[in-house]
């Protein structure tokens, strides 16, 4: 989702020099395969979106997986970028590698201050070795490379799989097929409290071609919008966009995950950027791109 996001904003802008793989085509995880492949193509400037996602479900079942999976492919990348002369790399994070309990808004200062959220520990600490390891490279050899921790995102090209998906676009499928069999109520996990922020992933991507033409720093940055609203109110948005008219009801013997996870992102506003979508219109152009797709929805 993202990489086709940065993909596409990069042509909007006249870039056509741009060389991509696919997963079939290289996998990340095999060090020889990402060596030979920044040897050949010797990139100048690298976006590190690729990475082993899912939602509290995924991520509690198969801890080990999101660790490894996550940790080797993107120190394979980033290593393999330093010994080939890469001018600036861009890694991307997550905001669940700050503290389950940080202060809110989160800035980027309160990393590793605190404990971090169970239920996506795994993958938390693999996307701070990443961020890590590109301060460390800057400070030993004198690389830029930067790194960007987005809030929760959706949009074009997001995976729907029934148990592997974040919660956006899990709701999204979830109340498409119950409008389409016509249940008369739909139960979601938790009790909806937890509050969470929500990015259109091309508003993402414009801010990652903007850190790269305009920030250096061994800090992150936070992506995001700034506003946020509970997984109640988020259901409740996503069902009336879809056109569900059934009950919501929700199972409380489920974990809720973090209570709150609002960014602070004035240190991007006072770079220059800000985000443009709003979260009523990106759930409408998320459904309509699910809707454009139906295999989308098997993966």
């Amino acid at each position: 989702m993202v990489g086709s996001a940065i993909l596409r904003e990069l042509r909007r802008q006249g870039y056509n020099n741009i060389v991509t793989r696919t997963h079939r085509q290289l996998d990340l995880i095999n060090q020889s395969a990402v060596n030979k492949f920044f040897a050949a193509e010797k990139p100048e400037y690298v976006f590190l979106a690729a990475a082993k996602v899912g939602g509290i479900e995924a991520n509690s079942s198969a801890l080990a997986d999101f660790m490894y999976d996550n940790m080797m492919l993107e120190m394979n990348v980033i290593h393999a970028a330093w010994r080939n002369g890469v001018k600036k790399l861009e890694f991307l994070g997550s905001s669940c590698i700050y503290p389950r309990m940080a202060p809110q808004p989160m800035p980027e200062n309160c990393l590793l201050t605190s404990e971090l959220e169970k239920t996506n520990e795994a993958y938390a600490l693999a996307k701070i070795s990443g961020l890590k390891y590109c301060e460390y490279l800057n400070r030993q050899y004198g690389t830029d490379f930067i790194s960007v921790m987005p809030t929760n995102l959706y949009g074009p090209n997001d995976n729907y799989h029934p148990t592997h998906s974040h919660v956006l676009p899990a709701l999204i499928r979830r109340f498409h097929e119950a409008k389409e069999s016509r249940e008369p109520e739909v139960t979601c996990w938790g009790d909806g409290s937890p509050l969470r922020e929500f990015l259109y992933v091309d508003d993402l991507a414009d801010l990652c071609i903007y850190l790269m033409k305009n920030y250096s720093g061994n800090e992150t940055v936070n992506a995001g919008t700034g506003k946020e609203l509970s997984i109640r109110e988020l259901a409740e948005l996503v069902a009336k966009t879809v056109g569900y008219e059934g009950r919501i009801t929700w199972d409380s013997s489920k974990p809720n995950g973090t209570p709150r996870k609002l960014l602070d992102v004035s240190k991007a506003t006072a770079l220059g950027w800000t985000y443009r979508t709003e979260l009523t219109d990106g759930i409408k152009l998320a459904y309509e791109d699910f809707l454009s797709n139906p295999m989308r929805a098997e993966r």
